[in-house]
Formats: structure tokens, C-alpha cells, sequence
């Protein structure tokens, strides 16, 4: 019988299929690295099964109803806690700050493990900006949504702030050093 881990790797291998990253990466990876860096910070294979599949609602076809149905209300809560309306019908430079500040707000009230997720999400996706940044310099900003440097910190920072409770795990530290590498400039 498989674990509820391998499960869900199972599912979105076929959930992201032929997606790629920014970068041009297959977008698998980041999902994985995700629930790799989340294991830095607990054992607990709901929450690690709930990093596998935090972006499979968010941007593939699955939904939150399959994720219920396949992994249960402790996972598809979790997953819920790192999915954003994206509000189809608005542009999404248009619902970047609506969907952040929601997100936020949802992050704030969160009990540990949704915070585990987010540090673990935040800092693959702050490897893969880091990266960039020292390539491309501000250049990088041009690929997301918000442009505007300045909001990118002021999101990370709230995420620091909401999560601080984490500070002495290596992956906060390295979230918080790759922030201050990237957004320093932009106080």
C-alpha cells in the first residue's frame, strides 16, 4: 500500500504535467522542493503530502473537492491555506494585491503546519528569484504579475512577519537572507 506521500507525489506528477516555471524548469520540481524544505521543519507525510500538492488546485485542473476526496480534510485544508482565488475575470496584475492581502490574512490566523508550507514555498520560490535577481538584476521583477519591487518585498516581509515563529529553522533563515539579498535595496 502506498503512503499517503507517494500518493500524492502520484498525483501532481500527472496534475503538473507539461508545466513549466518562469525559468523554463519543469514545474514539478518546485512542488517537490517544497515538501523537501517542509521536511527540514516537521515528519509530519500530511503535511509533507500537503507540499507536494500545495499549487495543484491553484493552477492546474485539479480542485479543492479532489483533493478532499483523494487525501482527506487535513490535507485539503492545508492546501486550501496556500491557494489563491485568482479571480479569472480580472487581469491578474489587476488582482495581485487583492489575492496577496487574502492570502495574508489566511496565512496570519494559520496554525503551524500551514505556516511550515508557506516558509517552504516562499523559499523555493525566493532560491529561484535569488538566482534570477543575480542574473537579470531588476530585469527579474518583469516576469511577474507586480512589477513594483517594492510590493514584492512588502509581501515577502509580511510573510517573514506572519511566520516568525519559525525563526530558528534553517529554512526561515535562509527565506530571510535571500529576502534581505534581493529586497534590501527597496526599503
Amino acid at each position: 500500500m502506498k503512503s499517503v506521500l507517494d500518493k500524492a507525489i502520484i498525483f501532481a506528477v500527472k496534475a503538473h504535467e507539461g508545466q513549466t516555471r518562469k525559468d523554463g524548469g519543469a514545474y514539478i520540481l518546485h512542488p517537490l522542493e517544497v515538501a523537501v524544505i517542509a521536511g527540514t521543519m516537521t515528519k509530519d507525510t500530511d503535511v509533507l503530502a500537503a507540499a507536494v500538492l500545495h499549487d495543484t488546485v491553484e493552477d492546474t485542473e485539479t480542485t479543492a473537492e479532489d483533493i478532499l476526496n483523494n487525501f482527506g480534510p487535513k490535507i485539503a485544508e492545508l492546501v486550501a491555506h496556500e491557494t489563491e482565488d485568482k479571480r479569472p475575470e480580472m487581469k491578474a496584475s489587476a488582482s495581485w494585491k487583492i489575492r496577496k492581502e487574502e492570502s495574508l490574512a489566511v496565512l496570519k490566523d494559520s496554525g503551524i503546519n500551514s505556516k511550515i508550507l508557506w516558509v517552504a514555498d516562499k523559499l523555493s520560490n525566493m532560491r529561484s528569484l535569488a538566482k534570477d535577481y543575480d542574473i537579470l538584476g531588476e530585469a527579474v521583477f518583469e516576469r511577474f504579475n507586480e512589477k513594483d519591487p517594492k510590493q514584492q518585498r512588502w509581501y515577502h516581509e509580511t510573510v517573514l512577519e506572519y511566520t516568525k515563529e519559525l525563526a530558528e529553522y534553517f529554512a526561515y533563515k535562509e527565506y530571510k537572507a535571500l529576502f534581505n539579498k534581493v529586497f534590501g535595496k527597496y526599503e
